[in-house]
């Protein structure tokens, strides 16, 4: 969980200042969180308390109004009856990383992929993308190696992870897509050889960077199992009490020793539920 955090602020000056090399500094003054960091502790809050996804999310955003969200998500944030607006945007896979340190068998992990999506991003290629990044993450925290993960999520959900960053970064531009970002994010960590290496991937790329960083650190931290305490360090004096007590609360619980977990109620009232058939009751 400290990758994906990490990730979105040390991408975050370069949002809009983009860069296309690895050569940067990791934090600067103004390295802060985002909505990345916002929203992927309020999946984590609606584990640790049993909560359905949408209140999470939705009292969690509002508590924290200029975190930098998309217009279409600011004015979900803002409705009093929040409902999905069919988005395809990367914020479903950005929030997402949770749900891989969670659960313990890919068909939760897909499920509850797919759940904490829908609730606003129920295009299915913003589904399509938050359960990408969950099972990366869980694929990784398993011991899965490189070309495992290469060869099952391509397969999985079709995307082209056989290009390099050399070929990518070039031509790539900020993209907010799931499937515009969330290839690019797993490859920057396919290309990686530590946790830092990763986020300067993804970074470098010039797009999207805080949530690149976000998506592809999440899995990092799965994946290589360590992050300089330094960084780890840096995180947390930038973020406020509240969300650092939930990632503190979110690692106790499911860090390598994981403790079980409590399964959030269904977001959606009988006769609403998106996906009535195959749904996969848990709980």
């Amino acid at each position: 969980m400290y990758g994906a955090v990490a990730g979105d602020m040390i991408g975050s000056v370069y949002e809009n200042d983009p860069v296309k090399t690895k050569d940067f500094p990791l934090f600067s003054p103004q390295s802060c969180f985002t909505d990345d960091t916002v929203l992927t502790l309020g999946v984590a809050k609606a584990i640790l308390e049993g909560l359905p996804y949408r209140d999470a999310l939705w009292s969690l955003g509002r508590a924290y109004p200029l975190a930098g969200y998309g217009q279409s998500f600011f004015q979900w944030l803002h409705t009093r009856d929040p409902q999905p607006y069919q988005s395809w945007g990367n914020g479903s896979a950005m929030r997402v990383s949770p749900i891989g340190y969670a659960f313990d068998t890919e068909e939760e992990v897909l499920w509850h992929a797919k759940a904490s999506a829908a609730v606003s991003h129920d295009h299915p290629e913003g589904v399509k993308g938050a359960q990408a990044v969950a099972l990366a993450v869980y694929l990784a925290r398993k011991g899965a190696d490189k070309e495992t993960l290469r060869n099952e999520i391509g397969g999985r959900f079709g995307y082209d992870l056989n290009r390099t960053l050399e070929e990518i970064r070039p031509g790539y531009a900020f993209d907010v897509s799931c499937q515009g970002s969330v290839p690019e994010a797993l490859i920057a960590f396919l290309d990686s050889d530590s946790f830092e290496d990763a986020v300067r991937n993804a970074v470098s790329l010039g797009g999207d960077s805080d949530t690149l960083a976000c998506m592809a650190g999440a899995v990092a931290e799965a994946f290589y199992r360590r992050i300089s305490p330094s960084i780890c360090a840096q995180v947390k004096k930038r973020l406020p009490a509240e969300l650092l007590g939930i990632l503190e609360a979110f690692v106790k619980a499911h860090g390598p020793e994981h403790r079980g977990t409590t399964l959030p109620t269904c977001v959606y009232p009988s006769g609403r539920c998106p996906w009535l058939t195959g749904c996969i009751p848990l709980g």
